[in-house]
């Protein structure tokens, strides 16, 4: 059986507590994982400044060059895993094992990741807004302009509190080692397979080991991490988006919220578009953050909803191997009835309908022994107001609202991904105004296509670095 060590500063580490990693639909046990505890890590921080020394030995170009490499060797490589080996096709079926996601998603996943790593130079180029990277580097220097700035790393590392929702988030810390910032990662109990997978890819394509730390363990590992290092992201519900509120040293990752808003001047032109929404809608099982949860228009919502339902309401489990499988399971126990049990008593407000059920060939909750499935549920509301027209599930569910367009943007709340299907100028200049939206898509966008070239949820770079006031004298004359 597998063996997964806790990575100390790049130094395996066995644990006297060791947890199993099952297969979420048989219960075998897949690996032994070595626990860390908050004690452990708070004890090894103390040697975070190391990391970032480590990095500086080897230009930002440099870093992107080895990303280039680790890219090619996380997606096609044999690579070391604890005590074995896992080649791409067993890192999906057993990342597939323990998460509920299909196996093709996995492999959509590592492809996403690879990507990412390939143009890392070209991303950090975007973020930086063509910033010379030695100034990152050194501190201060000269820009394109001839003006003296200065950038300031705040941390030496940045810690991570993984989810084990969707492999896409990590995606958000793969710039970190090309800025010569350390990582310090603690991964989630289900999906701890791409964080190792990763430090094995970067640390064979020339990145010092050194600078990377995997601490899988309980709630207490989380803690540590988020309390000692002086940046860190953490992903949660909305409980942790509040807890950090206001936090300058922590950016929280939690429900997105993300909307599809069809203008005055399009939505008669709806059936145009259901592609574009039901995408948005379904795609990676509706896992991400940035998958559509509303979509909302001023007319038209109950045909919307219908079309959406009839598209989306028929689709069914089917075995993860099986290439056709686009719907993942719920592998947390009672989760998947809670969720459902809730969205039954949402239901009951007036002004609420399920489209989805009349499509649908049995119940929305599929329950088995180890695992459940909720099948895309589509609901119609007459208005903006139930909880239901703005609520959020980690599977394919969306709310379709009816709104008029002037109270659209007040109402829809916060957005972390808004695709606006108009081409009404004066609205569009409100919606780029719009503070509650984040990424924003103008015309014919998924809310889940990304562009690599833009920040995803914050710039890393506005995170990890401050920017300064910075002079310096001229050396005196000879």
């Amino acid at each position: 059986m597998l063996e997964i060590p806790v990575i100390r500063w790049g130094k395996p580490y066995e644990s006297m507590e060791k947890t199993p990693v099952v297969h979420f639909e048989t219960g075998e046990a897949l690996a032994n994982v070595n626990q860390a505890n908050g004690g452990l890590i708070k004890m090894d921080m103390r040697k975070a400044a190391k990391a970032r020394e480590i990095l500086r030995q080897f230009t930002i170009e440099q870093l992107c060059e080895m990303c280039v490499k680790a890219a090619d060797l996380y997606l096609n490589a044999t690579l070391p895993l604890g005590n074995g080996t896992q080649n791409p096709q067993e890192f999906c079926r057993i990342q597939s094992a323990t998460t509920g996601l299909p196996e093709n998603m996995c492999a959509a996943n590592m492809r996403k990741n690879a990507y990412v790593l390939q143009h890392m130079k070209e991303v950090l180029e975007a973020l930086t807004r063509g910033l010379p990277f030695d100034i990152l580097t050194n501190g201060y220097g000269m820009e394109s302009r001839g003006i003296m700035v200065s950038y300031q790393a705040q941390t030496s590392v940045l810690g991570m509190v993984l989810p084990s929702n969707s492999p896409g988030v990590h995606t958000l810390w793969m710039p970190v080692i090309p800025l010569q910032i350390g990582l310090v990662l603690k991964p989630g109990s289900q999906e701890l397979w791409t964080p190792y997978r990763m430090y094995e890819a970067f640390a064979q394509a020339g990145v010092p080991r050194e600078v990377f730390c995997l601490y899988p363990g309980g709630f207490d590992c989380g803690g540590a991490v988020m309390e000692t290092c002086e940046r860190a992201m953490i992903f949660g519900g909305a409980q942790t988006i509040e807890r950090y509120h206001g936090d300058p040293r922590v950016q929280a990752h939690g429900p997105g919220f993300s909307k599809i808003l069809l203008g005055d001047d399009m939505v008669d032109d709806w059936e145009k578009y259901i592609d574009l929404m039901a995408d948005s809608i379904f795609l990676n099982s509706g896992r991400s953050c940035i998958s559509a949860s509303g979509v909302w228009a001023s007319r038209h919502t109950e045909a919307i909803a219908d079309a959406l339902a009839k598209r989306l309401g028929p689709i069914a489990p089917r075995p993860m191997n099986d290439p056709a499988a686009s719907l993942a399971a719920f592998t947390v126990p009672g989760a998947a009835k809670a969720i459902n049990a809730q969205i039954e008593e949402l239901l009951k407000v007036p002004g609420v309908t399920e489209v989805s059920a009349k499509y649908r060939d049995g119940d929305r909750h599929i329950p088995h022994e180890r695992y459940d499935f909720l099948r895309p549920t589509i609901v119609h509301c007459t208005s903006s107001e139930p909880a239901i027209a703005n609520t959020e599930y980690m599977f394919p569910f969306a709310s379709v609202v009816q709104c008029p367009q002037n109270e659209m943007i007040k109402k829809i709340g916060s957005t972390l991904v808004g695709t606006c299907l108009t081409k009404d100028p004066k609205w569009s200049r409100e919606l780029v105004d719009a503070t509650n939206i984040d990424r924003l898509n103008i015309g014919e966008v998924r809310t889940n296509q990304l562009h690599w070239m833009q920040p995803h949820e914050g710039n890393i770079i506005d995170f990890l670095f401050r920017a300064r006031a910075f002079q310096n004298s001229p050396p005196p004359a000879h």
